[in-house]
């Protein structure tokens, strides 16, 4: 038996990176799979992905930066499916700015994707979990800059610090629902998105994977598949009672000093 037998999974931001691993990871470990995003052409591939390989998926679009479309979005999955057990928070936002660069614009957007939209899909979710009197699961994707962070990271930071809060104050809210809710600060991880970020913002060369992983005290960024594989265990029944815990799924130590 899979961790998520018969479980139906919502996994926003899922069409690449840290989501799509999610995805993977959850149908090979038995739950029928949704994921959002803008783009049509890489979540219809990841979901034909999917289906090819014997499981349940189905591609929503959703700018999810539209909050009526973040709760929408878990609509459709109910209307699909039936119902919704698991959401998966990944969809991520990472332009720069600091105090005294970032726009008003570019702040409302921060806080648009990584902010309101997963208060709004845990908010339809959570709804449709506590109508049926079923117990659910929510994992949000966080970051360790949480805690601080960069300085090129201002309305980022901001936006993560209060998912970093609503995750814990859902989750005390509804533990009587047996509704479980935590969140993951992962650190610098290899993913698509990244890469795009590093050669925008950093003038990265192609090589930059290797020139940071050398830099790092495990010899590798964080791997999006070793990261769904936390993130699965967290939505299963395997992590028991756990609710309202944020884990700092890094190689850094907070507080550690050289």
């Amino acid at each position: 038996m899979g961790l998520l037998d018969d479980k139906v999974v919502l996994v926003n931001g899922g069409s690449q990176g840290v989501g799509a691993a999610v995805a993977r990871a959850a149908v090979r470990e038995g739950a029928a799979v949704a994921v959002t995003g803008r783009r049509a052409e890489p979540g219809e591939a990841l979901a034909a992905e999917l289906t090819a390989a014997g499981g349940q998926a189905l591609f929503v679009r959703a700018d999810l930066a539209d909050a009526e479309r973040a709760r929408s979005s878990v609509a459709e999955v109910v209307a699909a499916y039936g119902r919704i057990d698991c959401l998966v928070n990944s969809a991520g936002l990472t332009s720069r700015g600091t105090l005294l660069d970032t726009t008003p614009e570019l702040f409302d957007q921060h806080i648009a994707i990584n902010l309101k939209a997963p208060f709004f899909a845990m908010q339809a979710a959570v709804a449709d979990m506590v109508t049926r009197g079923a117990p659910g699961t929510i994992v949000n994707i966080i970051t360790s800059s949480a805690h601080g962070g960069q300085p090129f990271l201002a309305p980022y930071v901001a936006a993560k610090a209060g998912l970093m809060g609503l995750t814990r104050n859902a989750a005390h809210a509804h533990r009587w629902d047996r509704v479980r809710i935590n969140g993951l600060n992962i650190g610098w991880t290899a993913t698509e998105g990244e890469d795009v970020t590093q050669k925008t913002f950093h003038a990265a060369s192609d090589d930059w994977r290797e020139q940071a992983a050398a830099r790092l005290p495990m010899g590798k960024l964080g791997q999006p598949d070793e990261i769904a594989d936390f993130v699965v265990f967290l939505l299963s029944e395997r992590s028991g009672v756990v609710t309202g815990s944020v884990i700092d799924w890094d190689q850094n130590v907070l507080g550690g000093l050289d």
